[in-house]
Protein backbone atom coordinates (compact mmCIF):
# COMPACT_ATOMS: atom_id res chain seq x y z
CA UNK A 1 0.00 0.00 0.00
CA UNK A 2 1.36 3.40 -0.98
CA UNK A 3 1.77 5.68 2.04
CA UNK A 4 1.28 9.42 2.29
CA UNK A 5 4.87 9.67 3.50
CA UNK A 6 6.11 8.15 0.26
CA UNK A 7 3.99 10.51 -1.82
CA UNK A 8 5.15 13.49 0.23
CA UNK A 9 8.82 12.56 -0.17
CA UNK A 10 8.36 11.91 -3.89
CA UNK A 11 6.56 15.25 -4.33
CA UNK A 12 9.40 17.04 -2.52
CA UNK A 13 12.00 15.47 -4.83
CA UNK A 14 9.95 16.48 -7.88
CA UNK A 15 9.62 20.09 -6.72
CA UNK A 16 13.20 20.57 -5.55
CA UNK A 17 14.79 18.45 -8.27
CA UNK A 18 17.29 17.18 -5.72
CA UNK A 19 17.32 14.39 -3.10
CA UNK A 20 19.35 16.39 -0.60
CA UNK A 21 17.14 19.49 -0.73
CA UNK A 22 14.03 17.32 -0.60
CA UNK A 23 15.34 15.59 2.53
CA UNK A 24 15.98 18.97 4.17
CA UNK A 25 12.48 20.13 3.26
CA UNK A 26 10.93 16.96 4.71
CA UNK A 27 13.25 17.11 7.76
CA UNK A 28 14.62 13.60 7.29
CA UNK A 29 18.00 12.18 6.32
CA UNK A 30 18.74 11.69 2.64
CA UNK A 31 19.16 7.89 3.01
CA UNK A 32 15.76 7.65 4.73
CA UNK A 33 14.10 9.64 1.95
CA UNK A 34 15.86 7.63 -0.78
CA UNK A 35 14.72 4.38 0.84
CA UNK A 36 11.09 5.52 0.82
CA UNK A 37 11.35 6.44 -2.87
CA UNK A 38 12.86 3.04 -3.65
CA UNK A 39 10.06 1.30 -1.74
CA UNK A 40 7.52 3.33 -3.73
CA UNK A 41 9.13 2.25 -6.99
CA UNK A 42 9.06 -1.39 -5.87
CA UNK A 43 5.37 -1.14 -4.98
CA UNK A 44 4.57 0.33 -8.38
CA UNK A 45 6.93 -1.90 -10.29
CA UNK A 46 8.30 1.06 -12.22
CA UNK A 47 11.23 3.47 -12.07
CA UNK A 48 10.10 7.00 -11.28
CA UNK A 49 13.34 8.96 -11.09
CA UNK A 50 16.76 9.05 -12.68
CA UNK A 51 19.76 10.72 -11.12
CA UNK A 52 21.35 13.09 -13.65
CA UNK A 53 24.41 15.33 -13.44
CA UNK A 54 22.25 18.40 -12.98
CA UNK A 55 19.72 16.81 -10.66
CA UNK A 56 16.77 14.47 -10.76
CA UNK A 57 15.12 13.48 -14.05
CA UNK A 58 11.57 12.15 -14.08
CA UNK A 59 10.72 9.10 -16.16
CA UNK A 60 7.47 9.06 -18.15
CA UNK A 61 5.80 7.12 -15.32
CA UNK A 62 7.31 9.53 -12.81
CA UNK A 63 5.82 12.53 -14.59
CA UNK A 64 2.36 10.98 -14.56
CA UNK A 65 2.62 10.04 -10.88
CA UNK A 66 3.94 13.51 -9.98
CA UNK A 67 0.71 15.13 -11.18
CA UNK A 68 -1.47 12.63 -9.31
CA UNK A 69 0.64 12.76 -6.14
CA UNK A 70 0.46 16.58 -6.02
CA UNK A 71 -3.34 16.41 -6.36
CA UNK A 72 -3.66 13.77 -3.62
CA UNK A 73 -1.51 15.78 -1.22
CA UNK A 74 -3.50 18.94 -1.96
CA UNK A 75 -6.78 17.10 -1.32
CA UNK A 76 -5.41 15.76 1.97
CA UNK A 77 -4.42 19.27 3.07
CA UNK A 78 -7.91 20.49 2.24
CA UNK A 79 -9.47 17.67 4.27
CA UNK A 80 -7.31 18.49 7.27
CA UNK A 81 -8.18 22.17 6.88
CA UNK A 82 -11.87 21.31 6.79
CA UNK A 83 -11.64 19.47 10.10
CA UNK A 84 -9.61 22.23 11.75
CA UNK A 85 -11.73 25.15 10.57
CA UNK A 86 -15.18 23.63 10.92
CA UNK A 87 -17.50 26.32 12.27
CA UNK A 88 -14.75 28.96 12.42
CA UNK A 89 -14.53 31.72 9.82
CA UNK A 90 -11.04 32.81 8.74
CA UNK A 91 -8.95 31.39 11.56
CA UNK A 92 -5.52 29.82 11.30
CA UNK A 93 -3.22 29.84 8.30
CA UNK A 94 -4.27 31.54 5.06
CA UNK A 95 -1.87 31.79 2.12
CA UNK A 96 -3.13 34.62 -0.08
CA UNK A 97 -1.69 35.42 -3.49
CA UNK A 98 -2.20 38.87 -5.04
CA UNK A 99 -1.19 40.26 -8.43
CA UNK A 100 1.27 43.21 -8.40
CA UNK A 101 -1.21 45.65 -9.97
CA UNK A 102 -3.62 45.14 -7.07
CA UNK A 103 -1.46 44.43 -4.02
CA UNK A 104 0.02 47.93 -3.41
CA UNK A 105 -3.39 49.58 -3.62
CA UNK A 106 -5.69 47.21 -1.73
CA UNK A 107 -3.45 45.64 0.92
CA UNK A 108 -2.52 48.77 2.95
CA UNK A 109 -6.15 49.65 3.76
CA UNK A 110 -7.26 45.99 3.85
CA UNK A 111 -4.77 44.44 6.27
CA UNK A 112 -5.71 46.47 9.40
CA UNK A 113 -9.40 45.77 8.80
CA UNK A 114 -8.66 42.10 8.24
CA UNK A 115 -6.69 41.91 11.48
CA UNK A 116 -9.50 43.59 13.43
CA UNK A 117 -12.26 41.49 11.88
CA UNK A 118 -10.44 38.14 12.08
CA UNK A 119 -7.81 38.31 14.86
CA UNK A 120 -7.18 34.54 14.72
CA UNK A 121 -6.01 34.55 11.12
CA UNK A 122 -2.37 33.73 10.34
CA UNK A 123 -1.92 35.48 7.00
CA UNK A 124 0.86 34.73 4.53
CA UNK A 125 1.10 36.95 1.44
CA UNK A 126 2.54 36.19 -1.97
CA UNK A 127 2.75 38.85 -4.70
CA UNK A 128 3.55 37.74 -8.23
CA UNK A 129 2.09 37.43 -11.72
CA UNK A 130 -1.12 35.56 -12.46
CA UNK A 131 0.45 32.50 -14.09
CA UNK A 132 2.65 31.80 -11.07
CA UNK A 133 -0.20 32.38 -8.63
CA UNK A 134 -2.47 29.93 -10.44
CA UNK A 135 0.26 27.28 -10.54
CA UNK A 136 0.93 27.68 -6.82
CA UNK A 137 -2.79 27.57 -6.03
CA UNK A 138 -3.21 24.29 -7.89
CA UNK A 139 -0.07 22.92 -6.19
CA UNK A 140 -1.56 23.70 -2.78
CA UNK A 141 1.07 26.31 -1.91
CA UNK A 142 -1.60 29.04 -1.88
CA UNK A 143 -5.17 28.92 -0.60
CA UNK A 144 -6.71 31.95 -2.26
CA UNK A 145 -5.94 34.44 -5.04
CA UNK A 146 -6.93 38.07 -5.51
CA UNK A 147 -6.49 38.81 -9.21
CA UNK A 148 -8.04 39.80 -12.50
CA UNK A 149 -10.76 37.53 -13.89
CA UNK A 150 -11.42 35.31 -15.71
CA UNK A 151 -9.27 32.38 -14.67
CA UNK A 152 -9.80 29.53 -17.11
CA UNK A 153 -9.19 26.29 -15.25
CA UNK A 154 -11.85 23.69 -14.42
CA UNK A 155 -10.22 23.01 -11.04
CA UNK A 156 -10.58 26.64 -9.92
CA UNK A 157 -13.70 28.43 -8.68
CA UNK A 158 -14.00 32.22 -8.73
CA UNK A 159 -16.23 35.07 -7.58
CA UNK A 160 -16.40 38.59 -8.99
CA UNK A 161 -15.72 41.34 -6.45
CA UNK A 162 -15.62 44.68 -8.28
CA UNK A 163 -14.90 46.43 -11.58
CA UNK A 164 -11.80 48.58 -11.89
CA UNK A 165 -12.05 51.15 -14.70
CA UNK A 166 -9.08 52.33 -16.77
CA UNK A 167 -8.07 55.97 -17.34
CA UNK A 168 -5.64 57.40 -19.83
CA UNK A 169 -2.57 58.94 -18.17
CA UNK A 170 -0.48 61.54 -20.00
CA UNK A 171 2.07 64.14 -18.96
CA UNK A 172 0.64 67.47 -17.89
CA UNK A 173 2.37 69.05 -20.87
CA UNK A 174 0.39 66.97 -23.35
CA UNK A 175 -1.67 69.30 -25.61
CA UNK A 176 -5.14 67.79 -25.11
CA UNK A 177 -8.33 69.82 -24.61
CA UNK A 178 -9.97 69.92 -21.18
CA UNK A 179 -13.20 68.16 -22.10
CA UNK A 180 -11.71 65.54 -24.39
CA UNK A 181 -12.64 61.91 -23.71
CA UNK A 182 -10.02 59.23 -24.27
CA UNK A 183 -10.50 56.71 -27.07
CA UNK A 184 -8.65 53.67 -28.33
CA UNK A 185 -7.65 55.72 -31.39
CA UNK A 186 -6.10 58.39 -29.18
CA UNK A 187 -3.81 55.73 -27.69
CA UNK A 188 -2.35 55.05 -31.11
CA UNK A 189 -1.10 58.62 -31.49
CA UNK A 190 1.66 58.36 -28.87
CA UNK A 191 4.00 55.75 -27.46
CA UNK A 192 1.97 53.46 -25.20
CA UNK A 193 3.93 52.45 -22.10
CA UNK A 194 2.90 49.11 -20.61
CA UNK A 195 4.21 46.65 -18.05
CA UNK A 196 6.53 43.87 -19.19
CA UNK A 197 5.07 40.63 -20.51
CA UNK A 198 3.39 38.36 -17.98
CA UNK A 199 1.29 41.05 -16.31
CA UNK A 200 -2.42 40.58 -16.94
CA UNK A 201 -2.92 44.37 -16.89
CA UNK A 202 -0.70 44.61 -19.97
CA UNK A 203 -2.78 41.99 -21.78
CA UNK A 204 -6.02 43.71 -20.83
CA UNK A 205 -4.75 47.04 -22.16
CA UNK A 206 -3.65 45.47 -25.44
CA UNK A 207 -6.99 43.75 -25.86
CA UNK A 208 -8.89 46.99 -25.34
CA UNK A 209 -6.66 48.96 -27.67
CA UNK A 210 -6.46 46.19 -30.27
CA UNK A 211 -2.77 46.98 -30.46
CA UNK A 212 -1.13 43.55 -30.42
CA UNK A 213 0.84 44.38 -33.56
CA UNK A 214 1.13 48.14 -33.28
CA UNK A 215 4.58 49.67 -33.42
CA UNK A 216 4.08 52.24 -30.68
CA UNK A 217 3.96 49.76 -27.77
CA UNK A 218 6.84 50.02 -25.31
CA UNK A 219 7.04 47.62 -22.37
CA UNK A 220 10.50 48.96 -21.42
CA UNK A 221 11.00 46.09 -18.98
CA UNK A 222 8.95 47.96 -16.36
CA UNK A 223 7.53 45.71 -13.65
CA UNK A 224 5.60 48.30 -11.64
CA UNK A 225 3.00 50.97 -12.36
CA UNK A 226 5.05 53.44 -10.32
CA UNK A 227 7.87 53.20 -12.85
CA UNK A 228 5.45 53.65 -15.73
CA UNK A 229 3.94 56.74 -14.06
CA UNK A 230 7.37 58.35 -13.72
CA UNK A 231 8.03 57.72 -17.39
CA UNK A 232 4.69 59.27 -18.36
CA UNK A 233 5.27 62.28 -16.11
CA UNK A 234 8.55 62.92 -17.90
CA UNK A 235 6.99 62.89 -21.34
CA UNK A 236 8.17 59.46 -22.45
CA UNK A 237 4.71 58.27 -23.47
CA UNK A 238 1.19 57.57 -22.24
CA UNK A 239 -0.37 54.66 -20.38
CA UNK A 240 -3.56 53.18 -18.97
CA UNK A 241 -3.98 53.29 -15.21
CA UNK A 242 -6.55 51.30 -13.24
CA UNK A 243 -8.76 53.47 -11.05
CA UNK A 244 -7.77 51.44 -7.99
CA UNK A 245 -4.20 52.71 -8.31
CA UNK A 246 -4.94 56.43 -8.51
CA UNK A 247 -4.82 57.27 -4.79
CA UNK A 248 -1.21 56.06 -4.75
CA UNK A 249 0.12 56.67 -8.24
CA UNK A 250 -1.13 60.26 -8.69
CA UNK A 251 1.15 61.20 -5.79
CA UNK A 252 4.18 59.81 -7.63
CA UNK A 253 4.40 62.14 -10.60
CA UNK A 254 2.92 65.08 -12.53
CA UNK A 255 0.43 63.33 -14.77
CA UNK A 256 -2.91 64.16 -16.27
CA UNK A 257 -5.82 61.70 -16.20
CA UNK A 258 -8.45 61.48 -18.93
CA UNK A 259 -11.54 59.32 -18.63
CA UNK A 260 -12.82 57.23 -21.53
CA UNK A 261 -16.27 57.57 -23.01
CA UNK A 262 -18.85 54.84 -22.48
CA UNK A 263 -18.42 51.98 -22.37
CA UNK A 264 -15.36 52.62 -20.22
CA UNK A 265 -12.67 49.95 -20.44
CA UNK A 266 -12.27 48.04 -17.21
CA UNK A 267 -10.91 44.95 -15.59
CA UNK A 268 -12.77 42.61 -13.25
CA UNK A 269 -11.12 41.85 -9.91
CA UNK A 270 -12.13 38.73 -8.04
CA UNK A 271 -11.12 35.82 -5.83
CA UNK A 272 -10.08 32.35 -6.96
CA UNK A 273 -9.64 29.09 -5.03
CA UNK A 274 -9.45 25.37 -5.69
CA UNK A 275 -12.83 23.73 -6.19
CA UNK A 276 -11.77 21.07 -3.70
CA UNK A 277 -11.18 23.63 -0.94
CA UNK A 278 -13.55 23.33 2.03
CA UNK A 279 -13.20 27.04 2.84
CA UNK A 280 -15.45 28.51 0.17
CA UNK A 281 -17.79 30.26 2.61
CA UNK A 282 -14.77 31.73 4.41
CA UNK A 283 -13.40 33.09 1.14
CA UNK A 284 -16.75 34.62 0.28
CA UNK A 285 -16.78 36.41 3.64
CA UNK A 286 -13.30 37.74 2.98
CA UNK A 287 -14.47 38.83 -0.46
CA UNK A 288 -17.14 41.00 1.14
CA UNK A 289 -14.51 42.76 3.24
CA UNK A 290 -12.25 43.28 0.21
CA UNK A 291 -15.16 44.71 -1.78
CA UNK A 292 -15.95 47.17 1.01
CA UNK A 293 -12.34 48.36 1.16
CA UNK A 294 -12.08 48.58 -2.64
CA UNK A 295 -15.30 50.56 -2.88
CA UNK A 296 -13.89 53.15 -0.50
CA UNK A 297 -10.65 53.36 -2.49
CA UNK A 298 -12.52 53.76 -5.78
CA UNK A 299 -14.82 56.39 -4.29
CA UNK A 300 -11.77 58.42 -3.20
CA UNK A 301 -10.20 58.01 -6.64
CA UNK A 302 -13.33 59.55 -8.19
CA UNK A 303 -13.16 62.45 -5.77
CA UNK A 304 -16.21 61.32 -3.77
Amino acid sequence: MISLKQLRYFDAVVKTGHFGRAAEQCEVTQPALSMQIQDLEKLLGAQLLERGRKGVILTDTGRELAVRAAQVLTDIRDMVELARRHGTVLAGSLHLGVIPTVAPYILPPLLPKLRDAYPQIDLHLRETQTQHLVEELLDGQLDLLLLGLPVDDPNIETIRLFDDRFLLATSQAQPIGKNVRATAELLKQDRLLLLEEGHCLRDQALTFCNLQRAGNIDTSGASSLSTIVQMVANGLGITLLPELSLNVETRQGAIRLIRFGEPEPRRVIGLAWRRSSPRKRHFIELGKLITTVASEQLRRARGG
